[in-house]
């Protein structure tokens, strides 16, 4: 009846819902048994037939023994295709046999047991040995050779039906196996593109995910920083120019306020896209390095009045651009949570080279964490940025109490380079 509902839609309908009935039913275990009671009736019903016409020249006994005897090879001939599915192999091999001893001892090839020869030839060719599956169609056209040329035989003239069934069986097999080996060609065909999707798919997501980290990096390492300046700025500016009128006091208090509701919105932003949410790409821009922490530092005094020095020690190595850029942002992001979460303090920014290694320190003389141990840089992307900095970088960094009071940001990054005198 569904059939019949979708023929007004076309061809294309019915032959959709022709393949979804297809399968349905080679997926039901039930329907190799269906299908090899259906070869077994009509099988039999041939055999008892071939019985009946050939009473009259052995009697009824003999016409009741024949049907006996031809129903023996027919059920034998059939029933075994219930097990196609589980038991390929084994299921052909009785088949083929039984159909020789039918076609050799009794004449008789019947249809129904034709039938199943190519039933299991073809699940053969799509999960059985392929090699087995075009072996069992070779003892029929044997056989139709043998009947053709014995010249003891009877003529072959005389055994047409014979040798018409045996080259049907010697080549619809064949026919059979490779229809099978192509099905089962297709299949996995299918079952390798979805994969390779799959596949596709699970690498983007992950250089999505990468490329998203990174931009969330370059948002609070920069763009946070420039406007947290502005915030300070401000702030400075209002409360260290003497005079200053009533509405220009209210004004840089009102730019401190955009600043840091733009901070505000920028940790949400950032928080957006730690998430698995899609993002455009950032544009490329020349990176800094170790030659511009002199401008940083000198850019921190400026801007919230603190004292900041940077000490290089050791034998000065010219590092991977990609170390020297994290030593760069996690500079940045340690001196802009000193002055956020310890205004006025002293910082001290350490390089120490090594044969393998650079030992940075960001220092500061204020209050460092909580009584509670609550580290200030919890509250934001920092410690994470500065850690994933670290560790792309090959290094890892370490953040708590410093020595003697403040708080201390250590970090160690690996040389790749050959080494030069200061």
């Amino acid at each position: 009846m569904d059939l019949l509902a979708d023929w007004p839609r076309g061809p294309a309908a019915l032959t959709r819902r022709g393949r979804a009935l297809a399968r349905r039913l080679s997926g039901d275990v039930r329907t190799p048994v269906a299908y090899a009671c259906v070869l077994a009736a009509a099988a039999v019903a041939q055999a008892i037939w071939v019985a009946v016409t050939t009473r009259g020249s052995l009697g009824a006994a003999g016409g009741l023994l024949a049907s006996v005897i031809l129903i023996v090879p027919s059920l034998a001939a059939t029933l075994p295709a219930g097990f196609g599915w589980s038991q390929p192999a084994a299921a052909a091999i009785t088949i083929c046999a039984a159909n020789l001893l039918s076609l050799t001892a009794f004449h008789l090839l019947t249809v129904g047991g034709l039938a199943a020869q190519l039933i299991i030839t073809y699940r053969l060719g799509r999960r059985g040995p392929q090699l087995l599956a075009v072996s069992v169609a070779l003892p029929f056209l044997v056989f139709g050779l043998v009947v053709a040329l014995d010249g003891t035989a009877a003529p072959a003239r005389q055994r047409p039906a014979e040798i018409v069934l045996a080259v049907l069986a010697a080549s619809l097999g064949p026919a059979c196996a490779s229809a099978g080996a192509a099905s089962r060609i297709r299949s996995l065909s299918r079952q390798h593109a979805a994969s390779r999707e799959a596949v596709a798919g699970t690498l983007l997501e992950h250089v999505a995910r990468g490329e998203r980290a990174r931009i969330a990096r370059e948002l609070h390492d920069v763009v946070a920083h420039h406007i947290s300046m502005v915030a300070v700025q401000a702030e400075t500016a209002r409360l260290a120019t003497p005079g200053m009128p009533a509405a220009g006091a209210q004004r840089l208090s009102a730019i401190g306020d955009t600043a840091r509701a733009a901070l505000t919105e920028m940790r949400r932003l950032l928080g957006v896209l730690r998430e698995d949410t899609g993002s455009p790409p950032a544009a490329l821009a020349p990176q800094p390095g170790l030659t511009q922490l002199n401008e940083l530092l000198d850019e921190t005094r400026d801007a919230a009045g603190i004292s900041a020095r940077l000490i290089a020690s050791g034998w000065l190595t010219a590092l991977d651009p990609g170390v020297e850029l994290a030593v760069y942002r996690i500079v940045q992001e340690a001196l802009t949570n000193a002055r956020r979460h310890a205004p006025g303090a002293a910082v001290d920014v350490e390089l120490h080279f090594t044969d393998d290694a650079l030992q940075l320190r960001v220092r500061d003389n204020g209050p460092g964490p909580s009584p509670a141990g609550q580290d200030p840089l919890r509250a934001g992307h920092g410690l994470t940025g500065m850690r994933e900095r670290a560790a792309a970088a090959g290094g890892e960094l370490r953040t708590g109490a410093a020595p003697g009071g403040g708080f201390l940001v250590e970090a160690t990054l690996p040389v790749k380079s050959e080494g030069y005198a200061a």
